[in-house]
């Protein structure tokens, strides 16, 4: 695209958007009476305006119906989470029997791995990515002491490529050809938290696959940002939050995948609760455990109503918009960020900011991560104190998030201008 660096381009942007409408469904915080500029969805997502609504309605039938509300209220608790199923399955592109949504991530995260990380005496490495979020790697060693292995024996981090923050898909490639013999399982996120890398999946679970290897993807900063087939990936389970981009609320509940091969398996040893239990038998309360087929039977306790409501919200808007349109808008939208601070960085210089998110579109989603030469913390706060909710990493990064469902051009435009001045006073 020819971007172009002035407030009216961006305004003609806006204009033009066909997405336009759907920043007027998401609350704002404020700064001195205006929107502040919110590029945080990757940390935590806008309130989407009919939550109240959906929460409402639940604590209305708890207190007029109680334990009624199972099966009487307007949305009986007893079959919520098939309210949620269909439209989070196509978000993430898996069937609806391979998607559940079901407690938080690092739960479904411990819940996966004890049915997909099956080491033995000669395959029980585990490749992860340079820096996985720390949650990951705790879940990842624990596991791994739990089979009595040393999680330094365990876990092959990759390593970027020389000079780099990220690492290529060869090499991903490559080195889990190097381990072919060892290695039982792939656990990568689908983006990287730090860098903004978005990894070939389809490409990693074709290769994982081919030496015997499982393959499962975190996709906490993927989820509503990428476009996911993971059906079709033949990836064998996922995990994700909803409180990013899905915009599901602190703490939201979390989502699972499990791709139909291994879902039809009653026989895959698991951790076992009774709402994975046949649903048809659930409730005669009988010893030995029937799984749902699909993902449903992970499922360990009643869902959670009023997180599920707050999801349903969310996933109404994602379903009526299309992860197609808002894709295509995010890449407009990041786009247009990077060629902005491009400019500030080439105007100071050039050595004083770095992004080091990959530029091709198809290696990442909203977020840039812009590596600060020096007073990065200083220019930081600035931004902060102009309205800017973006995101501070040690030692030195800034990660900014536009979200194409409810931000605009010209909140990027006004971010670049608040940027500059700052680096300029800094």
């Amino acid at each position: 695209m020819e971007y172009q660096n002035s407030i009216d381009y961006a305004k003609q942007m806006d204009h033009e958007d066909p997405l336009k409408e759907y920043r007027n469904r998401f609350y704002f915080p404020q700064k001195e009476g205006h929107d502040v500029i919110y590029f945080c969805g990757n940390s935590l997502g806008l309130q989407p305006k009919t939550v109240k609504e959906n929460v409402d309605q639940e604590i209305e039938d708890w207190k007029s119906l109680a334990l009624d509300a199972h099966l009487d209220g307007k949305n009986p608790w007893f079959y919520y989470h098939h309210f949620v199923t269909e439209k989070a399955a196509r978000l993430v592109g898996g069937l609806p029997t391979e998607v559940v949504m079901m407690n938080s991530l690092t739960v479904n995260l411990h819940l996966m791995l004890v049915s997909f990380y099956r080491p033995t005496a000669n395959r029980y490495k585990i490749l992860v990515e340079p820096k996985p979020f720390p949650s990951d790697h705790y879940a990842i060693e624990s596991q791994a002491k739990m089979h009595g292995f040393e999680p330094s024996d365990v876990i092959i981090e990759l390593k970027p490529d020389d000079g780099e923050h990220i690492v290529s898909k060869e090499k991903i490639i490559s080195t889990i050809e190097e381990y072919k013999d060892e290695l039982a399982l792939v656990m990568m996120a689908g983006v990287n938290y730090y860098t903004g890398q978005a990894f070939d999946m389809e490409e990693i679970t074709k290769a994982a696959h081919a030496v015997g290897a499982n393959a499962g993807f975190d996709l906490a900063h993927a989820a509503g940002n990428l476009k996911l087939n993971l059906h079709d990936w033949d990836v064998d389970f996922a995990v994700w939050c909803s409180y990013k981009y899905l915009n599901s609320g602190p703490g939201g509940v979390a989502g699972a995948f499990v791709h139909e091969k291994h879902g039809e398996d009653p026989e895959l040893k698991r951790f076992a609760g009774w709402w994975g239990h046949n649903e048809e038998e659930r409730f005669q309360m009988l010893p030995g455990f029937k799984p749902m087929k699909g993902a449903a039977g992970w499922q360990i306790s009643n869902a959670p109503i009023f997180p599920m409501a707050i999801h349903k919200a969310s996933l109404d808007i994602f379903d009526e918009a299309g992860m197609d349109a808002l894709c295509e808008k995010r890449d407009k939208l990041t786009g247009y960020l990077e060629y902005l601070v491009n400019n500030i960085n080439k105007d100071a210089g050039g050595n004083y900011l770095k992004i080091i998110t990959p530029e091709d579109p198809k290696e990442r989603g909203c977020q840039l991560s812009i590596i600060m030469s020096k007073n990065g913390r200083d220019v930081f706060d600035e931004l902060t104190k102009n309205g800017v909710v973006a995101d501070w990493r040690e030692p030195d990064v800034i990660r900014v998030a536009p979200v194409p469902s409810y931000n605009t051009f010209v909140d990027v435009y006004r971010f670049a201008e608040i940027m500059r001045n700052a680096m300029n006073r800094n």
